[in-house]
């Protein structure tokens, strides 16, 4: 699993580039991909609205948004496995008329 640095690191790494420090020369410098800092600076336009996508807002609502979800279905699951078994332990047995 990649690495996760801090807001604070990527707004730092960022205003480099901003500078005019080349990307491979900060990633180098820090010892991080240049990937991961051609990433950030992709998802910087996105949340500033110059190109188009995901933000970072709408993406964490996302993420919390199915989490929910698995834990909502797993709780479905459990209710249907708990009315299967009590409707296998309540089968009538003989004859199903109430007595008066």
């Amino acid at each position: 699993m990649p690495q996760r640095y801090p807001p604070g690191f990527r707004r730092k790494v960022l205003d480099l580039v901003a500078s005019g420090r080349r990307v491979a020369q900060v990633a180098a410098d820090l010892d991080i991909g240049d990937q991961a800092i051609c990433a950030w600076r992709r998802q910087e336009l996105v949340d500033s609205g110059r190109i188009s996508g995901t933000t970072s807002a709408d993406n964490a609502e996302l993420v919390a948004a199915r989490r929910r979800i698995a834990e909502l279905e797993a709780e479905v699951a459990v209710h249907r496995r708990a009315a299967e078994l009590l409707k296998e332990g309540s089968t009538p047995t003989g004859d199903t008329r109430r007595s008066r």
